[in-house]
């Protein structure tokens, strides 16, 4: 308790997520692939004794972490502290550990087959959470609310199709998360420069056996592909990118809490409340909406990094420049586990959210008469009435009633002036301003939409029980 801890591993985020990003994954990982290119290597005719893979293989996940940091604070290099580190578990390996490789054959494939993975997870919870809304929506389908434009009254729509408004953002943010999972490639052995010059002399300027060590490396790290021409490092482009699709899932999380507070603040929608939760340690009262909150604080978090990797980017000279090691290393892991944390909030609030019909249908009502102003006209000139004239009248008079609401505080009387209005005697006034009949499609387009978009998503990830993480906090 005397030096600071990252609130991201302690409070917020999954321990699976926290698992790719540890020392220990990072590490075994280099450790697997320095396995990988020694099998590659002895495959081609490189003079590796299957001994020495044996070797290597039975060391990958024992790692002397502070023999490792004696070595880095001795040569302040991490990956030759590493080799070494290595080396000294087996003897007999060292002098073939880590051949023809630079330091970035470790770090930047493993830098990508963390990326692989977290997003792997992220598009997992996202589909997780998309699935959640659709059965809110459902079960709410047509239950009439009052809409807005502007954060002021307008059109009814449905609890059921607003919940949609909320899945589809994160529809949208899946199909960008899976792009850029199919897009991901490996850096394989590109070389000191992504010349592969080293790779050549190994193996005699035999060109061909560079290409296909390449190609089996790639493979043994579970790529299909690696990227066309790379510096020492692949594009930074590519973390500027993943950084976009989880910046688009926190700004539709962000935006959708949002709503959600606003809609709690309204008492017509709150997020689950536990039994002994408490609100404020000052006014016993309160159901403050702390995990929708939550989420726009880590939200902000995650879509304040974007920056950081465009600069990364634009900063690369040449075929690199270091300056984004240290950044990289705090960006990239706190981005996934922020985007990690919102939606496990998220999927908690979707999985619990608590509607008050009774609240919801009051608060229509005080509203309705001037929502059903443009169906009152419309029946008015069927009747026979001149629609100008009629216009201007509802103009008068729903102006005068809002008077009465505003400055006065009285109730919604705009029914009440049309009725003593002769202009509006043919008019079933009641009729006019029934809510249901003022949503449009708004239950058929929460069909349609569960349907079409969340029905394909719900095929490709089966919900899993193991999505739903627990809240610690």
């Amino acid at each position: 308790m005397q030096s600071y801890e990252n609130p991201l591993i302690s409070r917020y985020a999954s321990d699976e997520m926290s698992r790719l990003f540890s020392p220990q994954h990072k590490h075994s990982t280099w450790r697997r692939l320095w396995v990988a290119l020694a099998e590659a290597e002895a495959e081609l005719g490189l003079p590796i004794r299957p001994e020495q893979i044996a070797e290597l293989k039975n060391h990958v996940d024992d790692i002397d972490f502070e023999k490792a940091a004696e070595y880095e604070k001795k040569l302040r290099h991490d990956v030759m502290a590493h080799v070494h580190t290595y080396g000294e578990q087996c003897p007999g390996a060292m002098p073939i550990i880590h051949l023809g490789a630079t330091s970035c054959f470790v770090t930047d494939n493993t830098d990508l087959i963390i990326l692989r993975d977290a997003l792997k997870l992220v598009c997992n919870k996202v589909a997780a959470t998309i699935d959640l809304l659709g059965e809110f929506a459902v079960e709410h389908r047509d239950l009439p609310t009052l809409g807005f434009t502007h954060l002021q009254p307008a059109q009814p729509t449905t609890v059921g199709r607003r919940a949609c408004l909320w899945a589809y953002d994160l529809a949208l943010d899946l199909t960008e998360l899976e792009h850029r999972l199919t897009q991901l490639r490996a850096r394989s052995t590109k070389g000191t420069t992504g010349t592969q010059a080293s790779f050549l002399e190994l193996f005699d300027g035999d060109h061909a056996k560079v290409r296909q060590l390449e190609k089996l490396v790639a493979e043994r790290m579970g790529f299909d592909a690696t990227y066309a021409v790379t510096g020492q490092t692949y594009s930074r482009k590519i973390d500027a990118q993943v950084l976009d699709a989880l910046v688009g899932v926190a700004t539709s999380a962000h935006k959708a809490a949002s709503d959600i507070r606003i809609l709690a603040h309204r008492k017509e929608l709150e997020e689950p409340f536990e039994k002994n939760q408490i609100g404020s340690s000052a006014m016993a009262y309160k159901r403050n909406p702390m995990r929708s909150e939550r989420i726009c604080g880590l939200a902000r978090f995650v879509m304040s990094q974007q920056s950081s990797t465009a600069a990364t980017v634009a900063t690369q000279w040449m075929e690199r420049t270091l300056d984004d090691s240290s950044n990289r290393r705090l960006v990239l892991p706190q981005a996934f586990l922020a985007t990690d944390a919102v939606l496990i909030l998220y999927q908690n609030i979707a999985d619990g959210m608590v509607v008050y019909p009774e609240v919801i249908a009051r608060n229509l009502r005080e509203e309705l008469p001037f929502m059903a102003t443009e169906n009152i006209l419309m029946a008015a000139v069927s009747a026979g009435g001149d629609r100008q004239e009629l216009h201007e009248l509802i103009r008068q008079h729903s102006q005068a009633a809002a008077a009465e609401v505003k400055q006065k505080g009285k109730p919604n009387d705009l029914l009440d002036r049309l009725a003593a209005d002769e202009a509006f005697a043919g008019v079933d006034l009641h009729a006019a301003v029934d809510a249901a009949k003022l949503t449009g499609r708004s239950a058929e387009q929460v069909d349609e939409f569960l349907a079409e978009v969340v029905g394909p998503i719900r095929e490709r990830y089966a919900r899993r029980e193991a999505q739903q993480t627990e809240l610690r906090v």
